[in-house]
């Protein structure tokens, strides 16, 4: 699975939203170099499924990432399992079909829903919630563990925060701020010798964005279309494909002196400007 070695046996990981496809094969990936590895989900019953297949490396830890004395429990779980945590992925993050458009663009004499205008503010809200605030809130909590002994800090932005997709702009921006974020806290806590970087996936078919890019039949939408034709190695992401960014981060003997950088794994999406 790991594609190169890397020795992660000092580090106590906490992974959160590590019950979803990606962030249960970073936590996977960790716990094969050896990190002591907490899935952290609002469902237990997932991160529990996801413990049990790691094996002893890895326990499962309820936490709903919004609710800050959640998050100072599932803490106070892993330090009496562990102790201090000095390896943190935010994870937790994903969108909602309230804060997005059914078109790509408006026209004047478009008569149906699902316009900007019909989107919901209160699904705005939530997804902001969603990718922001709770690595706000699960970073506040947990660096504290790093403070005096260093760390490192790995958020998951988007290929969004690049450039926005059409229907989804609370997600698009949402990213976007994410990436800004892990900027800032770089350079907050680099006195402290806690890193702090992000990685940006292209795309990946992921039980949440799966309805967007498959019809019931399973063809691909036309959505689909569009995004293989913008990806020049013209296929989507495997989980597999995200480990060499997530361990290259995660090393301190590969990437020590790297801090405040957003790494794209897109099979060149980024790169490619449609001719």
């Amino acid at each position: 699975m790991v594609p190169f070695n890397v020795d992660l046996s000092d580090k106590v990981a906490a992974v959160t939203g590590a019950g979803g496809v990606l962030m249960s094969g970073f936590a996977r990936a960790l716990a094969e170099c050896g990190a002591k590895v907490a899935i952290v989900d609002r469902t237990y019953d997932k991160a529990k499924q996801v413990a049990d297949e790691i094996g002893e490396n890895a326990i499962a830890v309820q936490c709903d990432c919004l609710d800050k004395q959640s998050i100072i429990n599932a803490k106070k779980v892993i330090n009496e399992k562990w102790g201090k945590v000095n390896l943190l992925i935010n994870g937790a993050g994903g969108n909602n079909p309230k804060a997005q458009t059914t078109i790509e663009t408006m026209t004047p004499d478009f008569a149906g829903d699902g316009t900007f205008f019909d989107m919901d503010e209160a699904g705005f809200k939530f997804v902001f919630d969603l990718n922001i605030t709770t690595a706000f809130l699960v970073t506040q909590v947990f660096a504290e563990d790093m403070v005096k002994t260093g760390g490192n800090i790995i958020n998951i932005s988007s290929m969004n925060a690049y450039r926005p997709l059409t229907k989804i702009p609370a997600y698009s921006a949402a990213k976007s701020g994410l990436s800004n974020f892990t900027q800032w806290l770089a350079v907050h806590f680099a006195p402290c010798n806690i890193r702090c970087n992000a990685i940006a996936p292209g795309f990946f078919v992921t039980q949440q964005n799966h309805a967007l890019l498959y019809n019931e039949d399973g063809t691909p939408t036309a959505r689909t279309g569009k995004i293989l034709a913008a990806t020049p190695q013209k296929k989507f992401g495997v989980p597999e494909d995200l480990y060499g960014a997530l361990l290259y981060l995660a090393s301190d003997e590969a990437s020590s002196f790297v801090t405040g950088i957003c790494i794209p794994v897109d099979g060149g999406f980024s790169a490619y400007s449609g001719v």
